[in-house]
């Protein structure tokens, strides 16, 4: 593990705490292809460093959301194969092909581009065909599968590998989840008169516990991977939170009565306070939603309130109760003391943009692993 002292924030990834959420999904669901999904730096974990950690563990492909984050997979030394989640323009198409990327495919237009790159190139293109069940965001409609289905038997370089959707309300509407789910299945069989796909998959991290699939060989994880569960589940007991946010105090000073703390003063002491500086703000990721929310950072076995506005790269908090604070002090701002669920609901949001806010200035420290 590196040296830490200089660091003014960083975040601590436990890669076995991945591993091990990776069999706990495996014991669940035995008869499923995982994939990994390392967009958005890995969930905030880090892109490289959670890549390669997890390249040995028997994964067909890692999840990314562009071609730059695919290259990066290649460029980590990962021999496991880029899935591009999304759409992809047709600039992009080129280093896909040429790279024997995993892509998307939503519409016939798409299909014709890649195969005449793929005739170019001399390479077979492998794609996945992505249905729209309801999420609105890509893929074919149910009225276009038979225009599909028809095309790809005919365009010889390209390899069509897979097929699946995206659960777009699986936390919060059941029966609609239901729904697509029967959508996917019927699409599954239309389009399987024609061809024959290697992979199926349809649920994410919010459905891989809670639905049966029947026709799926494969599911995606994002936050359960990292230990977070967006619906309940015996196995959430299982699941370990890999990732732990820190930062250090850089000042402590006693303000007096009626003194104003932060931008606006939207937070003005009673009475003489002790107050610590922390070297972390929403520049960092701590974000700036959870000024003025009762938010705490846990410092030296106590938990300290945050006073006032969160600044771009400081916090100030209240530490009169603590009986000794000195400056490079190590507070946890995110981990088994503040746990992602206080932090979600006083900021009003979901858990993924709490930890994909976390910024690149972060540095991550992997304690099985390197430094990204």
């Amino acid at each position: 593990m590196p040296d830490t002292s200089l660091y003014r924030a960083w975040a601590q990834i436990d890669t076995n705490a991945m591993k091990h959420n990776l069999r706990v999904v495996r014991r669940a669901m035995p008869q499923h292809a995982l994939m990994p999904i390392v967009k958005a730096e890995a969930y905030g974990h880090g892109l490289e460093g959670v890549a390669r950690a997890l390249d040995d563990e028997d994964v067909p492909f890692f999840g990314v959301a562009t071609i730059a984050e695919a290259a990066r997979v290649r460029d980590a030394g990962c021999k496991t194969c880029p899935f591009i989640l999304g759409p992809c323009f047709p600039a992009e198409r080129e280093a896909i092909v040429q790279n024997e990327w995993r892509a998307a495919l939503s519409d016939p237009a798409e299909a014709e581009h890649f195969n005449a790159l793929g005739k170019l190139y001399g390479k077979k293109v492998h794609l996945h065909v992505s249905v729209d069940t309801g999420m609105g965001r890509a893929g074919l409609l149910p009225h276009g599968l038979g225009e599909m289905a028809d095309l790809l038997p005919r365009l010889e370089h390209l390899h069509i590998e897979g097929i699946y959707s995206h659960l777009s309300a699986a936390s919060e509407d059941i029966a609609f989840t239901h729904r697509q789910i029967a959508a996917f299945e019927q699409a599954v069989q239309q389009l399987s008169q024609k061809m024959s796909f290697q992979y199926r998959h349809l649920c994410s991290s919010s459905g891989v516990f809670n639905y049966k699939v029947p026709c799926t060989n494969m599911v995606r994880l994002g936050r359960i991977l990292y230990g977070y569960s967006p619906m309940p589940s015996p196995y959430n007991k299982e699941l370990q939170q890999a990732l732990t946010l820190f930062s250090r105090v850089t000042l402590v000073r006693t303000l007096p009565d009626n003194h104003g703390v932060s931008y606006e003063h939207t937070y003005i002491t009673t009475a003489p306070t002790r107050v610590a500086t922390i070297g972390i703000g929403f520049g960092d990721g701590y974000l700036h939603y959870l000024s003025n929310t009762g938010a705490r950072v846990y410092l030296n076995g106590s938990y300290c309130p945050v006073l006032g506005r969160v600044t771009m790269d400081q916090i100030m908090v209240d530490v009169t109760h603590l009986e000794h604070v000195v400056p490079g002090d190590v507070a946890e701002i995110m981990g088994p003391n503040v746990p992602w669920q206080e932090l979600t609901a006083r900021a009003h949001t979901i858990p993924s943009n709490v930890i994909t806010s976390i910024s690149s200035r972060v540095p991550r420290v992997y304690l099985s692993g390197e430094e990204g």
